[in-house]
């Protein structure tokens, strides 16, 4: 039996679910609502909390794994570079950007002005990291130049 159909599908939800949190909360936040009280925003509170450095590891291990099966060359490939590149800048937006903003928008309760400018400001943010993830979607499938 081949693994790579395993380690693909496995690397591709692991790598997704590591940015979903920052690109779905945005929209589950609603003034005066809490996402916790929705089973979905719950979900994605635990995988952007403690899930992340598990899924972490486990997206290093199948990619890991990915590459001894498919080969070193692969890593030669520009349309492979360009799209890591673009993931670490997601990882990077999402960790430093996404995720600290969520929590003090979470927390923010008292002045209605300044959570609807951060609320709208995480939706752009939100909007960006969803594009972002659209065009390593579509370098993978058209590996342009391959």
């Amino acid at each position: 039996m081949s693994w790579f159909p395993v380690l693909l599908v496995t690397h591709i939800v692991l790598a997704v679910s590591l940015l979903l949190p920052s690109v779905v909360l945005p929209f589950l936040l609603r003034r005066g609502s809490d996402p916790l009280s929705h089973p979905v925003g719950r979900i994605l509170m635990r995988l952007q909390g403690s899930g992340s450095l598990v899924i972490g590891a486990g997206l290093a291990l199948t990619g890991a794994g990915l590459i001894a099966t498919l080969g070193t060359q692969l890593l030669t490939q520009p349309w492979l570079l360009i799209a890591l590149v673009i993931y670490a800048a997601n990882l990077l937006v999402a960790g430093f950007v996404s995720r600290p903003n969520l929590r003090r928008l979470i927390g923010l309760r008292s002045d209605a002005g300044a959570w609807e400018r951060r609320a709208r400001q995480q939706r752009w943010i939100a909007y960006g990291m969803g594009a972002a993830t659209g065009v390593i979607g579509f370098l993978m499938m058209t590996k342009p130049g391959a």
